[in-house]
This record gives C-alpha cells, sequence and structure tokens, in this order.
C-alpha cells in the first residue's frame, strides 16, 4: 500500500505543480516557487522513508501530516486575497491516506478531520465548491482506512489457509512414507506371529494395536494449533474420535480443509451419535465412522451393530424432554445447512449425515 501511496504521491505532487504554474494571483510568486520546491523534495524523501518497513514510523507520518497543514497554511501567505484554491491542492490526499494506511479506519478519520480543518481556517469562508472537497476528504480517509483494515484481515486469513493446507500436505507425505514402510511391517508381523504359537498370538494383538495407533497418529496434525485456523483438516477432527474405546474411523488419505468452527459443530455431531452408541449398545461396542468428500457435498456416516431403536422411541423421548438425537444431532445437522438420516433395525442403527462443503451453502 504504501509504495503505491508513492507513486500516486508523484502523480499529485506534479499536478499540484503544473496548476499552480498555470494559474495566477499570487502575491508572493518566489515565496510559492519555494513552496512547492519544498512539497516535490517532501514528496521524495517521505516517499523514501515509506519505502522500507523499518522506517515507516510514527514519527514520520506525523511529520508528513505537519506539512500538509503547514503547506495549506502558506496559502494565504502567497496568494492574493479571495483565492479559490489552496496552494497544495491535492496533494494533501497523500498525508490523509498514509494516516489511513498507519492507523486504518481511526487514522482515517482523524487525518481527514485534521485536513478539513486546515481547510476551512485557511479559507475563512464555506461554499459549496469547499464544501464538496470537504466531504470527499471526510469520506475518503474512512474507506480507504476500511479497505486497509479489509486486506489486512484476508492477507492474515489466506496466511493461515496456506499454512494448514502445507501442513496437511506434508502430513500426507509423512503417512504415505509410513504407509509404504512401518505400517506394512506392522500388518505382516500382525498376519505372521501366530504362526509363532501363544506368544506370537500377544506379539500380533500388540502389532494390531500399534498399527492402529500410528494410522490414528498420522492422520492427525499434531504440529498445527487448530484453534488459530480459519480452515483445518476435517480427516484429523475426526481420526481423533479413534482414541474412543471401539470406534473406527475411515477416511480419505488426502486433507479435507473445511472452516474451522464448521467443522468442529460436524465432530460434535458425530460425537452424539457415539455417545447415543455408548449410552444404549455398551461403553466398548464397535461403531464405524466412514468419511467421504464429494465436489459440493461432504458425507459422514456412523453405524454400529446394536439392537437397534425400538419403533417410535425416538418420539417418546422426545415428548419425556430428551432431545440428545432431535437438538445435538438432528438439530445442529439443520443449522448446518445439512440433512440427516436414520436407518435401524435388528441389524444395528446407521446415521448418514450429508453437509454442504461450503457453510451456510445448504438447502434450508
Amino acid at each position: 500500500m504504501y509504495r503505491w501511496l508513492a507513486v500516486l504521491r508523484f502523480l499529485l505532487v506534479a499536478n499540484t505543480v503544473g496548476l499552480n504554474i498555470y494559474r495566477d494571483g499570487f502575491s508572493r510568486p518566489v515565496v510559492a516557487a519555494v513552496v512547492l520546491a519544498g512539497l516535490v523534495v517532501w514528496t521524495c524523501v517521505v516517499s523514501w522513508a515509506y519505502h522500507d518497513y523499518s522506517r515507516r514510523t510514527t514519527a514520520w507520518v506525523l511529520a508528513d501530516m505537519a506539512v500538509a497543514l503547514a503547506a495549506m497554511a502558506m496559502t494565504g501567505v502567497v496568494k492574493d486575497p479571495g483565492f479559490t484554491s489552496t496552494l497544495p491542492g491535492f496533494w494533501v490526499m497523500g498525508a490523509l491516506f498514509a494516516w489511513a494506511i498507519h492507523w486504518h479506519l481511526q487514522g482515517g478519520i482523524a487525518a481527514a478531520v485534521l485536513l478539513s480543518v486546515g481547510d476551512f481556517a485557511t479559507r475563512h469562508y464555506l461554499s459549496e465548491t469547499v464544501y464538496g472537497n470537504l466531504f470527499l476528504l471526510l469520506v475518503g480517509g474512512p474507506i480507504v482506512g476500511l479497505m486497509v483494515d479489509s486486506l489486512l484481515r484476508s492477507a492474515a486469513r489466506t496466511a493461515r489457509a496456506e499454512r494448514a493446507a502445507a501442513a496437511a500436505t506434508e502430513r500426507t507425505r509423512l503417512a504415505r512414507a509410513v504407509h509404504d514402510g512401518v505400517l506394512q511391517a506392522l500388518a505382516l508381523v500382525q498376519r505372521r506371529a501366530p504362526e509363532l504359537g501363544p506368544d506370537g498370538v500377544a506379539l500380533g494383538r500388540l502389532a494390531g494395536e500399534q498399527e492402529q495407533a500410528l494410522r490414528t497418529l498420522i492422520r492427525q496434525q499434531d504440529a498445527v494449533d487448530e484453534s488459530s485456523l480459519d480452515a483445518i483438516d476435517l480427516v484429523g477432527a475426526l481420526s481423533a474420535l479413534e482414541h474412543r474405546a471401539g470406534v473406527t474411523v475411515a477416511a480419505p488419505p488426502d486433507a479435507v480443509l473445511v472452516e474451522a468452527t464448521w467443522a468442529r459443530d460436524v465432530v460434535a455431531v458425530v460425537s452424539a451419535c457415539l455417545d447415543n452408541v455408548v449410552a444404549h449398545v455398551g461403553a466398548d461396542a464397535p461403531a464405524w465412522v466412514l468419511l467421504e468428500a464429494a465436489p459440493e457435498e461432504l458425507h459422514v456416516s456412523v453405524r454400529d451393530e446394536g439392537p437397534g431403536i425400538p419403533e417410535g422411541r425416538l418420539e417418546e423421548a422426545e415428548r419425556q424432554g430428551r432431545l440428545g438425537v432431535a437438538s445435538s444431532i438432528r438439530g445442529r445437522v439443520a443449522e448446518l445447512g445439512g440433512r440427516a438420516e436414520l436407518t435401524t433395525g435388528g441389524f444395528g442403527t446407521e446415521w448418514e449425515l450429508c453437509f454442504p462443503r461450503e457453510p451456510g451453502s445448504g438447502s434450508p
């Protein structure tokens, strides 16, 4: 922003010098020429100062405004009475934008007020043209300040998303390397160890546990602080549920990046489904979570092999004020713009949850 401001400054100073050469009405032309030369020199100096990040200090910004106000005040000294334009003219916009860039909205408002007061104090009158100039100052400064603030927030979100994507890519690379080596070795030990007798059976079981633990570990981005990211990997977030007894998560091998708040709500829905498995089937009952990523939707299924839900049981629970399914599952899914379908019977219970890839883009 400061570098583009430097380009604008040179255009403004060229416009100021050209207009003052074209116009007449100077009572002290030599002094006016000196002031204009000073504006050219200051434009070069302050552009040099703002070019380097370490020099973009408050002192330079304050000095920039002081020069603009001083040049404006010199108008009454070098021009004949009844002048219709100030000596620096639109050149003062450079200081206005510098304040807006440095202090965002508050800086834009403060600079606009200072320049407006300085302009009115120099003229001592208010006409339709003067009002138009002051209006542009009071509107332009805050708008630039808001734009800078928005650009900074957007850049911060982009940087966080890029870090999340880089972490997910690295996780995927490591997962492939581990899969090609350690996981295959553990699978081979699990398969061949029973041939060694009772000790081999125990070894095989241990190898299987370690294989499952390692698969869970490589799915998670432990090096990334998800609370500070706007986008996180839903695969890693759901894979963390495998720490619960009996839970198995199947997900795509690549990262599925979604908005952090939205992802936490999806995990909360799945956790509510698993809580029902614990409550109605058993603490160690096996449950399976499957994530499928489509271009526009995400499909999550949660299945168990319990006795199923008796017909009318959910309606009865809702009448009794027990809103676990109605609120924690169906209600939250509806808030996310998705849909939840329940299939139950003697084979067990399965929830089919469908969510849009973008929050708020689902059907109401």
